[in-house]
Order: C-alpha cells, then structure tokens, then sequence
C-alpha cells in the first residue's frame, strides 16, 4: 500500500509549492486519497482474521529431525537420478557394452550349465521358526535385502543368527535357513550386486533358470554339517546330474566365489566317497559331469583377517573406526559393546574356522621368514626396484632404495610394533601348557547385562602372559586360538584341519575334516577337467597384525585389539597396525593363487591326475567416477563379480572355450616367485 502512495503522490498531486496555504491544501487532498484505500485493508485484516481462525483450527507441525533426514533424503535421490541422466545422455559418458551383448553378437550362446556357488557372507538367510521377538518375520530375511530388523529388535536379530555353541548347529527353537534360488545372492542389500550382474550377463547368450544354478547354503555351518541338517551336498548333486542329463549330456561349468571355493572343493570329495559320510557317485563322478571349475577370489589357503575375527573381532576397517572414534563401537555409557556382540555370534559360525590359514609356516612363513618378504609398498621404492630389476642393474644405487630389512609377514600376530621387528634370538617362545594350567576365571559382571566372551573365563594373568613380548606364527597361533575360543575351536576343529598331508594314502585322510584344505586332500581322477584361480590383484591385503593389550574397563571383555598407532615401516606396508601384502583386499595373492601355481600344476601328489591349472589375474582399476559406481575393472573380492573381463572368461569358458583358447595364463603379480620360495613336497 506504501508503494501505491508514493506513485500516485508523484504522478497525481501536483508538486509542492512554497507557502503554509498549499502546504495544508496538499496535506488535505493527500488524506483524502489515504481514505480511499482504507476498504480493500479492512477487508485484508477480515481475510487475515479468517486465516487466523484456521490456524487456530489447524496448529502448525513443528520441524522434527526426521523432516531433515526426508529432506536430505530427497536431495540426494534427486541430485543423483540427475547424475544418472546425465550419464545416460552425455556421449563422452555412456556405459560400456556389457559383455554379454557384445559376445553374442560374434555368435556366441549358451552350451555349458553353469552352477554358480556364493562365499561366506553374501547369501541371503531367511527366518523359518523363532522365539516370541520375532513375531511377523516367517520367512522375512534375516541377513542379506535390507537388514532392518537390525534397528528395530537388534538382540533378537543377533540371537537368531547364533548357532548352538556345543553343536554348531540350531539352537532350540530357531530354525534359519538359507533363501533358495538366484535371488539367494544376486544382491547382498539394495543396490549392493554380488551376482546380479554375472547372471545378466549370462541371460544375455541365452542362459536362464534351466540351465542356471544357484547352490545357495547356509554359510554359517561347517560344511558336512550343511548335508547333516539341510542335505545341501545331496541337492547339489542331484541337480548338476539334473542340469547334465536336461542339456544334452553337457558338462557342467561350476563357478564358486570366495569360501564357496574350499565349501565345492570339499563338495569333489563328498561326492564320489562312500555313504554314510559320502554321496555315493563313485571314482568318476566328477569326470563325467564337470567341465570346469572357475574359481573366483578363492581362500584356498585362508585368509589372514579370520584370525583378526576370533581374536578381537577386528580388521583394519574396523580400527580405523576405532582409532576415528574411540568408544564408538565398545562404549560402556551408550552400553552399544558391539564388538562384543559380534564376537559372541561369530564365535558360534563353524566356517570361520574354514578360513583360518591353512600350511602352517612352511606356506605362511615362521619369525625370520615368508614368501613375500621381499613385497615393497611404498611406491616410489617399488619404482626404483622395478626398474632397477629391467635392467640388470646390481650398482649401489640399487642397494640405496631397496628395502634394508625383510618384513617379517610370518609374524601373523605381533603384540608390539617392537616385536614385530626383532630378531627371533630375542623373542620369548611361548607353549600352550604356559598358560592352559591356570586357564579359568569368571570375570563376568552382571551390570554388562550378561554379555558374555570366552575371553570371561580366562584370568587377567594368562591374558598379560599372552600379550607380553610375543609374536606368533601359524603354528603357535592355532594353540593360541584353542586357549582363547576353546569351545569353538573344539568345535570346529572336528569338520576342519589346517595342515599338511605327509602321506595322502593314509586312510586317515578319507575323514571329511581334510576335505576342504587343498594340502590334505587329493583332486579327483578326472584328467580333462580344468581348474582356473580367478582372483584381483593390486590391492593392499592384510596379512598381519600388531596388536596391545585393551584399556581395562568394567564390560571391556575383549583384552586385546589392534594396534591402530602403529605405523610406518620401511616398506611401507604397516598402517594402522597392518601388514599389506598384493591381494584383492581381503585375501593375499599367496592364499589365492599357490595351488595353481604350484601345488596342482602338473601331475603332483595332490593333483595325482594331471588337471590343467590357469591363473587369470585382474589388475584392479578404480572408477573414474562416481557415475561408474564401482567399476567394471574392479579387482575388489566382491566387485570383481563385475568386473567385464572376468565375466567374458566365465562366458567364453560357458560356452565351450578352453584354458589354451583364453591365453592360458594372465599373471600380473609376484604368485610364481612366492611359490618357487616355498619348500613343499609335491
């Protein structure tokens, strides 16, 4: 309204003259104009009146904090769907042809069945019979989709994922079981692949539900144990001799990933062993009905980070976070105590026990030595070395930046970043009895709300005796574990073993428990199967650890972590209390790669029957961007089930190709000089 005035005043009232007569006439004439705007504000204040009465009707909504998670939310989703459409439309960033469409424009089509195995982890779970707190969740996935039962009822989730500690089997009351077909590991939570992609892949050359597997299981059981409760091994027989009998007596192309590896390793012997333990198919099963087996990231030989799980519940993701954020994840006021939580359930999974690193210090190396002493992390010496190495060059410039001091990877677990680099002549050597005689205590406290560890019955001084000064290797470590999860590795330690076979016709050897550890077990007669080691390379890997005793506290059960200050070596392979070695982020080319590079290559006394062996390594390249999401060049352990070139091999091999058709061998790591370090029998 003060706007409208001011332009009517300078463009109606004439303009101001001197002289106190005019000055009252204006004044007169401009409050006559003023009253005849007044009946348009009278009726504003009636509206706002009215309005006013609604309001009161209807009080206003206060801004809650879930209004700014739905508004971040909405953001975000907005601003990438944006992103993704200019991925879609810009030229310089369209998505690559999957692989799938470009073999089969060159003529290629389904032949071979595919079975494809899942590794520890990735398979969905899903909830059959439960306690009274899992009312509404009958066949709802536990593990696996979207996981929101962890928020809402996070105790009854973790007591549903638990096994029996003395059985390793249901506990009373609960029955979960693995989800059944492709969908069972396609995507590990929205939006997460794990097989997704594969299996797009293959439906583009014509594969589908006929001639396409998935042998889902339950992943946490030891392996004899998935036949003894859900018959899985026998399913899984009879539907590979289903998919050879239904597609014109084709061979099936198996494809298992990460501990599906060692879980279809056990499965070779199974199968052609005798009933009871054994499924009956006879000495030729495998050669009658296997063409290949691709294995993808496999833990042939353990993986280093399941040692990390038993003994504190830890890797390095993990110490960072607790480095990050000290208390977070084991806070005695919020009383969150997950690693706590954690440790209680895993510690009731017999296949973690699976992982543990199989060799002993003949493959993983002893105090002085291992197999990748000389790997370099710091990438300015491992240039100088590489290029040193080219050209023959033996000059003291060599010796400058080459690394002075081996790292001592044998060390699996080192308490102290000074223990980890001494001479062995100056390490206390440590015997189980040590500690065994005095191993019983009850440090529980009923203010923890009964959460209970294994860790609960040792006493504080078995516990000072273990971190003090001391460094442990394979062969020191397992009688460590077996004082620390007694009840686990007890266990555990009837369906696995972690050694190596002096003579594989002893009849001791036919016991399941070898079955699933390459060095204790023998290939089945079946000369024209091939077996290839698929694995990413070029990524840090943990290998080993430094760890110290944990701050004392009134829940804090857990006496040991990793030692996240511990830094700096002179390779550059210790950060944040980690040794890294060359692998695919969770297991060491050594684990991955040896057996084909060595213990089956030819006819050895493990491979008795001469099955061709490839390595096919995938260098890892990161995405460029984020719109690449993550990456079709991933040498990731997961990611690596999308990486384009990896999944032409599983199509090419599918289809009818050879080890020989593909190029053989494709080795960017240092896997054939580590294995010519190692001294075994073959």
């Amino acid at each position: 309204m003060g706007s409208i005035l001011r332009f009517l005043k300078l463009c109606v009232l004439e303009p101001v003259k001197s002289g106190e007569l005019y000055e009252k006439k204006a004044q007169i004439k401009l409050d006559n104009e003023k009253k005849s705007f007044e009946i348009p504000k009278i009726e504003k204040k009636d509206k706002g009146l009215s309005e006013e009465k609604k309001r009161k009707r209807r009080p206003n909504k206060e801004w809650r904090c879930i209004d700014s998670c739905c508004w971040a939310i909405g953001y975000i989703c907005t601003i990438w769907w944006l992103l993704l459409f200019m991925f879609q439309c810009l030229p310089g960033l369209k998505v690559p042809e999957p692989p799938g469409t470009r073999l089969k424009r060159e003529g290629l089509i389904a032949l071979h069945p595919v079975v494809m195995v899942p590794g520890i982890v990735t398979g969905g779970l899903e909830l059959w019979e439960g306690r009274p707190c899992s009312e509404g969740l009958f066949r709802r996935r536990l593990w696996g989709g979207s996981f929101t039962e962890i928020f809402r009822r996070p105790m009854c989730w973790l007591e549903h994922l638990s096994l029996d500690n003395e059985t390793g089997l249901d506990p009373p009351g609960i029955r979960v079981r693995a989800v059944p077909g492709l969908v069972a590991a396609d995507y590990f939570a929205p939006g997460y692949f794990v097989w997704a992609i594969l299996i797009e892949n293959l439906a583009r050359i014509g594969y589908e539900g006929k001639n396409m597997y998935m042998a889902a299981y339950d992943w946490r059981l030891s392996f004899q144990n998935t036949e003894v409760r859900d018959q899985t091994l026998s399913r899984l027989k009879s539907k590979i001799e289903l998919l050879y009998v239904t597609n014109g007596n084709k061979k099936v192309v198996v494809v298992p990933h990460s501990m599906g590896v060692i879980y279809f390793l056990h499965f070779l012997k199974w199968v052609e062993a005798p009933p009871p333990i054994g499924g009956g198919g006879g000495p030729g099963w495998c050669a009658k009905h296997i063409k290949s087996i691709m294995n993808i990231g496999p833990a042939f030989l353990g993986v280093p980070k399941a040692v990390g799980n038993i003994l504190s519940a830890e890797s390095k993701d993990v110490a960072f976070i607790r480095a990050m954020a000290p208390g977070l994840l084991d806070s005695e006021i919020l009383g969150l105590q997950t690693l706590h939580h954690v440790m209680r359930v895993s510690r009731t999974w017999d296949s973690v026990i699976s992982l543990i690193p199989k060799g002993g210090e003949t493959i993983w190396g002893n105090l002085d030595w291992s197999p990748e002493e000389e790997h370099v992390c710091n990438s300015a010496k491992k240039m100088y070395q590489q290029d040193f190495d080219n050209n023959g060059n033996n000059s003291d410039s060599r010796r400058l930046f080459q690394v002075q001091e081996p790292t001592k990877y044998g060390r699996i677990i080192s308490f102290g970043k000074i223990v980890s680099d001494l001479p062995s002549s100056q390490l206390q050597t440590l015997a189980s009895r040590e500690f065994m005689s005095n191993n019983s205590s009850s440090n529980s406290n009923a203010a923890c709300k009964g959460l209970w560890t294994e860790y609960d019955e040792m006493s504080r001084e078995n516990i000072r005796i273990i971190a003090e000064n001391k460094a442990y290797t394979m062969k020191s470590l397992l009688d460590l574990l077996r004082v620390i999860a007694p009840k686990m590795m007890k266990r555990a330690e009837a369906h696995f073993s972690h050694g190596i076979a002096e003579n594989l016709d002893d009849p001791k050897y036919n016991h399941y428990k070898y079955w699933s550890n390459p060095l204790e077990t023998k290939l089945p007669d079946a000369p024209d199967m091939e077996i290839y080691c698929s694995y990413g390379v070029g990524i840090p890997t943990e290998r080993s650890y430094v760890y110290k005793q944990s701050p004392s506290g009134r829940c804090n059960s857990i006496p040991f972590q990793i030692d996240s200050a511990a830094d700096g070596s002179e390779n550059g392979c210790l950060k944040g209390g980690v040794f890294f070695v060359d692998g695919d982020e969770s297991i060491p080319v050594l684990s991955a790669g040896f057996m084909c590079a060595k213990g089956w290559r030819g006819k050895t006394r493990f491979n008795p029957s001469g099955i061709s062996t490839y390595i096919r390594e995938y260098k890892h390249k990161a995405p460029a961007n984020l719109l690449e999401g993550r990456g079709s060049e991933s040498g990731a352990h997961v990611d690596i089930l999308g990486n384009a070139a990896l999944i032409e091999d599983v199509l090419r091999v599918a289809a009818g190709a050879s080890g020989s058709e593909l190029g053989r061998d494709r080795i960017y790591s240092d896997i054939m000089k580590m294995s010519k370090k190692i001294n075994i029998q073959l």
